[in-house]
This record gives structure tokens, C-alpha cells and sequence, in this order.
């Protein structure tokens, strides 16, 4: 990756499009954004593929991340929770928890930041009666 110089921050181009990126919203994503959606995202993604290879119905995975920061200490992220929503058919709790342990086992973001930033995951169902 490569990022160059702009106002108020940096930028690079992918084959998707531009990422603006700075301490200052005004001009970008801000980097701990891009930490945080990276965790949550990749989580999503990994929880979707093993959900999916368990063939369980699922419709809708939607997440929320929230970040626990240290002012003391640069401002570092202590913690991230995240919280899925998966709305489906016929889910069962039991094999969704057993999906939650091999997501966060399998995310390769949430791996990178084990032992320097708590990562907590939590789902609810949303039973979709068709």
C-alpha cells in the first residue's frame, strides 16, 4: 500500500476507489475507524463463512463495534465490542456460540490485535418466521 500527502491528512487508491484517511473527520476516516471496521468486518466476514458452511439460513448479519479508549495513554484502544445481529431461519444459540468461537479463532484482525486489545463479541438472534 502506498499513501500520499493531502490537507488535513493522507490518501490511497485501490481498485475500489480512493481512502481518505486522517486524525480529522473533516478530511477522512479517521485511523482508529479504520481499526476498529477492519475488526469488526473481518469478524463479520469470518462469522458469515462459518455460518454459512454450517448451512445455517441466515439473511442479515448487522454489526455494531464500539471502542473503549485510554485518554492516560495516547488515546490507545483498550477494548473493542462488537455485536452482531443475525436474522435467519431456524437459528439455534448453541451453534452460533460454537460459530462465535471459531470466528474469533479464525479472524485474522482480531488475532493481529490479541494480547494488546480486548475483543469482545456478542450476538443476538432475530428468528425470521417465514
Amino acid at each position: 500500500m502506498e499513501f500520499n500527502m493531502k490537507d488535513g491528512g493522507f490518501y490511497a487508491e485501490f481498485d475500489y476507489g480512493r481512502l481518505d484517511i486522517s486524525g480529522d473527520e473533516k478530511y477522512g476516516i479517521r485511523p482508529y475507524q479504520l481499526l476498529v471496521s477492519s475488526l469488526a468486518v473481518c469478524s463479520g466476514g469470518v462469522l458469515r463463512n462459518i455460518l454459512e458452511k454450517m448451512r445455517m439460513d441466515v439473511d442479515d448479519i448487522h454489526i455494531s463495534a464500539e471502542a473503549e479508549r485510554n485518554e492516560e495513554k495516547a488515546n490507545r484502544i483498550e477494548k473493542v465490542n462488537i455485536h452482531f445481529k443475525i436474522k435467519g431461519s431456524g437459528l439455534e444459540e448453541a451453534r452460533i456460540e460454537k460459530a462465535m468461537k471459531l470466528t474469533k479463532k479464525n479472524c485474522s484482525m482480531v488475532q493481529s490485535v490479541s494480547g494488546a486489545i480486548t475483543v469482545e463479541e456478542s450476538f443476538e438472534i432475530i428468528n425470521d418466521e417465514r
